[in-house]
């Protein structure tokens, strides 16, 4: 099922030329913050502007309305995901070797895009019935699928104990990693890469 389709609040005049200031790209930077900070419905247009060091109507030049906002922001989010994920997928043979590439893009994403991450987190639940965001779900459910069959690949090869059931083993997997984004703090001493290596050898050795 196609998931991808236009996004509302198109950029109106098209993009900055000669390396111009991305004023676009600074209210989405400024707004994800907010939205996952402060959430996204106690987040106003006012706050976006006042944060951006704007007056509120000049978001109306960029986008239609706050949701168009939080719409560009999970769009960008989920579909980069989901190919990050499909191509590793894609690439790895071995389903150890692609396992541990999917935890590791999965906290690579973390810290390039915390904020991103934390509002898909927030308010993916909220927003599960509403028509305009069901696109939220199908991304979910695709990556999901990604990542069980590459548990069952690895049970079929041997590499993983056959006795796991594979659904709960990716919910404790995805919800082990993505609440990192809680306490990670990006630009840190621990860098995504150490993280990623210290939850793998967690997952693969153990405690004991």
């Amino acid at each position: 099922m196609a998931v991808a389709r236009p996004r509302k609040g198109a950029p109106r005049g098209g993009p900055a030329k000669g390396g111009g200031f991305d004023r676009r790209g600074q209210l989405l930077a400024v707004a994800a913050e907010l939205f996952a900070t402060q959430g996204y419905s106690k987040t106003t247009v006012r706050d976006i502007a006042d944060a951006a060091g704007i007056l509120a109507g000049s978001i109306y030049h960029h986008f239609d309305s706050k949701e168009a906002v939080l719409d560009e922001i999970l769009q960008e989010f989920l579909s980069g995901l989901h190919e990050r994920f499909a191509a590793i997928e894609g690439r790895d043979d071995d389903p150890r070797a692609a396992l541990s590439e999917l935890v590791r893009a999965s906290f690579a994403a973390i810290e390039e895009t915390p904020h991103a991450v934390a509002v898909y987190q927030n308010e993916s639940g909220n927003l599960a019935r509403e028509e305009a965001f069901a696109y939220v779900g199908a991304y979910s459910a695709r990556i999901e699928s990604i990542w069980l069959r590459v548990l069952t690949a690895g049970q079929a090869s041997g590499v993983f104990r056959p006795d796991l059931d594979v659904k709960p083993t990716y919910l404790f997997i995805r919800d082990a990693v993505w609440s990192t984004v809680r306490w990670y703090r990006p630009g840190g001493p621990l860098r995504s890469e150490a993280v990623a290596d210290h939850y793998l050898g967690l997952l693969y050795g153990g405690l004991l």
